[in-house]
């Protein structure tokens, strides 16, 4: 045993050590909240991984910010918070996710949800994180905008009053399409939308066009740039490319980019015309998301919070506050041409108007092949005169009477003399389906369009056999 000792306990130093410390450590404190310290950051570790869902913890951050996970081939990826459980955050990789290991370290980076943007994307094909993928160098870049956009209010939108010369003479003249209007463009596999999106992108007045590819097939991507854009197209144009291979999170990413990059241009007091192709593919990337974090599926597999989605990204579009506008036309993809299919159903409701392409139509060589009497837009009658209004429905009632009786006509079943409307229907039915049709490097502009509808609905012309003398009987 050590014997006592006399020294005397020096309780001030105690004292200035234990207030020193606490002031050290309420400091430290302070900056991990404040994560104001260069090098000084919170790292979890990666516990999970199904799928391309992987769970971290150790950390805390807010939804939408990235995280960077290390990698066994020492080179990192990069992950979104996209949801949370208790201690547990859900993120989801926006590339290829080789080389992970279990406990890998996680650590936020910052990100302030921001995208840059600048007149240098004109010509440029971009990805989904707006890297260039068209091989023509970096893009200098001088503004910066929200990806996910900032609400307009409803008030200080410009009414839709002025019509949009698009090109095609079916559209132009049955189913006009005004500036800040939001179409959608439904149809199956094969049924031409990428055509007839291509020839309104060369066709359509407008001063900047931005044309998102989302979910589609690579070769789709670079075939739609050089055979359907073709380079005075692309000479306006900004293209978002984020093909099916992507992860379902750069999906959405390069839908939102597209959008952001259009409110740029309209901002700037600019005409401009957004092409999606296609809202579908966006709305199944959310549904990959939702899934995979959790969320219970609703309707046909698909969670609520792809129904809540689907009107942030298409109201962004639309009328300016500066005069400048964005003429979106979204593509839907109707799965075995099921007008019926959830996201079909749901975009018919927030858009103005809708554009069906026919199966029946596109295998009877019938291009483009719109079916004008499922079709609709509902600013027509608020940006055209009244004369070109009646005209179009006109041309529709004799073109929707003729395609209801179709069948008794070709099956012969029907005897001419019937009905007057019926007989009036079959004769001026050639030249009905000959104003729609329209090759598609041909474009037939706004003043033409009327003409050639006011021509359609002309009484045709009766045909008369020439007199002739009956052959001679040869003994």
């Amino acid at each position: 045993m050590t014997e006592p000792t006399d020294t005397p306990i020096d309780f001030a130093s105690m004292c200035d050590r234990t207030v020193k410390w606490r002031g050290q450590l309420a400091a430290f404190q302070q900056h991990l909240d404040n994560n104001t310290v260069e090098g000084l950051c919170i790292e979890g570790r990666l516990t999970r991984m199904v799928g391309l869902t992987l769970e971290a913890v150790g950390f805390s951050a807010p939804i939408g910010s990235r995280c960077e996970i290390q990698t066994s081939t020492g080179k990192p990826i990069e992950a979104e918070v996209v949801g949370f459980s208790g201690e547990t955050l859900y993120l989801m990789p926006t590339g290829d996710i080789r080389g992970l290991v279990p406990n890998a370290r996680v650590k936020p980076i910052p990100h302030d949800s921001q995208v840059p943007v600048s007149a240098a994307l004109l010509g440029r094909v971009i990805d989904g994180a707006g890297k260039p993928l068209d091989g023509k160098g970096p893009i200098k870049f001088k503004d910066r905008v929200p990806l996910h956009g900032e609400p307009i209010n409803p008030l200080a939108r410009a009414p839709v009053r002025q019509h949009l010369d698009v090109g095609v003479e079916a559209i132009n003249a049955l189913l006009s399409v005004g500036r800040g209007q939001r179409m959608g463009l439904f149809a199956g596999s094969g049924v031409g939308k990428s055509v007839l999106l291509g020839m309104m992108t060369r066709f359509t007045e407008a001063d900047v066009i931005v044309v998102g590819l989302i979910g589609e097939r690579g070769r789709e991507v670079k075939e739609f740039i050089e055979d359907i854009l073709g380079e005075v197209g692309l000479a306006r144009a900004v293209v978002v490319a984020s093909p099916a291979d992507h992860s379902p999170l750069m999906r959405l990413h390069g839908a939102m980019l597209a959008t952001s990059i259009a409110e740029y241009f309209r901002d700037q007091g600019q005409q401009v015309l957004l092409l999606m192709d296609s809202l579908t593919r966006y709305a199944q990337a959310q549904r990959e998301i939702a899934l995979a974090i959790g969320e219970p599926p609703a309707t046909k597999g698909y969670p609520p919070s792809v129904f809540s989605l689907l009107p942030q990204l298409v109201e962004r579009a639309g009328n300016g506050a500066n005069g400048g506008a964005i003429t979106a036309i979204y593509t839907v993809l109707t799965e075995g041409d099921d007008q019926q299919d959830p996201v079909a159903d749901a975009a018919r409701a927030i858009l103005d108007g809708h554009i069906v392409l026919s199966r029946q139509l596109a295998e009877s060589g019938v291009y483009p092949a719109i079916d004008i009497e499922a079709s609709i837009s509902r600013v027509m009658p608020q940006i055209i005169a009244p004369e070109h209004l009646a005209q179009a429905q006109y041309f529709k009632q004799i073109y929707a009477r003729y395609r209801q009786n179709q069948d008794l006509i070709n099956i012969g079943a029907y005897a001419m003399g019937t009905d007057a409307k019926i007989d009036e229907a079959i004769a001026m039915f050639p030249q009905l389906q000959a104003m729609i049709q329209q090759p598609m490097h041909q474009a037939v502009n706004w003043d033409q369009s009327l003409s050639q509808l006011a021509a359609s609905l002309e009484p045709p012309k009766v045909q008369t056999m020439p007199n002739r003398q009956p052959p001679a009987i040869v003994k």
